[in-house]
């Protein structure tokens, strides 16, 4: 038997990735629309009736509207927006979060696909903090930089167009959509700084958040709080410094639904780096989302991905 999964928004840029990982796979049948029916909601509303899955890949205002209309049927809904990451009836799409993640992603109706910068920073943040080894009131900053795939047709066209910007930063105001989701399931209890910028390449990641090594933390105990909290963890692996010779490529995971943490700096200086490295569109978006559909299916949570 084939699951029926239906993508609401294909064309857009997750969606398209999200398609290329399930159309080839025998276990999944995907409900499609044609082209004119793409933006018709009776359309649109007999095929989420017809799927056991449906994938929303559209802005939180659509999301928000058609939502509601879903109410009372069987189909189940993972949401790829920033509309329903802090809801508390949806549960949050990171697998590899807690020891009852994967369960309760594999037992959801609704689930709430975690945004890209905020994958790599929750991955980061969330072992220190429940462990004790961050304060959830410490100053926290986060510096991230993504490919321009992040930014949807409109910035894809801009980096794809003669004299495209190199490199610039954004959300200067510190009022980006991540930072709510960033608080709560990074366990924070103070707002971070965070500041995002897009780099000359298409797919990519790299979030960084600087830390001073007080009470007791060094380079070592660091690494080893990561390692023990994703030593079950198929696609977040911890690395040493070493395994990246001194420069980190923002694109070294790219093609897959990796991510890969590390922790850099000196114990005797006191100062240190965590480092977070994803495909933005793999584990920060597509990949994360046929990974929670897998989970709720019943299905192995690596079945058509790459780790």
């Amino acid at each position: 038997m084939a699951w029926k999964v239906f993508i609401d928004g294909e064309a857009g840029t997750t969606g398209l990735q999200i398609r290329e990982r399930l159309e080839a796979r025998g276990d999944i049948a995907l409900v499609q629309l044609a082209d004119d029916a793409r933006k018709d909601t009776a359309a649109r509303l007999e095929a989420f009736a017809a799927a056991d899955v449906a994938i929303l890949c559209l802005p939180d205002a659509a999301v928000h509207d058609i939502v509601p209309r879903l109410a009372g049927t069987d189909t189940r809904l993972i949401d790829a927006s920033t509309a329903h990451r802090v809801a508390p009836d949806w549960v949050f799409g990171f697998p590899e979060l807690t020891p009852q993640a994967r369960g309760a992603v594999a037992s959801a109706a609704r689930v709430s696909n975690p945004g890209c910068y905020a994958s790599g920073a929750i991955a980061l943040l969330h072992p220190l903090v429940s462990r004790g080894l961050i304060a959830a009131d410490a100053p926290i900053s986060i510096n991230a930089v993504s490919g321009y795939t992040g930014g949807g047709k409109a910035m894809i066209g801009e980096f794809e167009a003669e004299g495209h910007p190199k490199h610039f930063v954004y959300a200067n105001t510190q009022h980006h959509k991540h930072v709510p989701e960033i608080m709560k399931h990074g366990g924070l209890a103070r707002r971070p700084i965070f500041s995002p910028s897009v780099g000359d390449f298409a797919q990519g990641m790299i979030v960084q958040i600087p830390l001073h090594l007080e009470g007791g933390l060094t380079v070592e105990s660091l690494s080893a709080a990561y390692a023990e909290h994703y030593a079950d963890a198929r696609f977040v692996s911890v690395l040493p410094m070493a395994a990246y010779e001194g420069r980190i490529d923002p694109e070294r995971t790219n093609g897959t639904n990796r991510m890969e943490l590390s922790v850099h700096g000196d114990s005797e200086n006191g100062c240190a780096v965590l480092v977070a490295v994803l495909d933005n569109l793999g584990k920060g978006a597509s990949g994360a989302a046929v990974q929670n559909l897998n989970l709720m299916l019943g299905l192995d949570e690596g079945t058509g991905l790459t780790g």
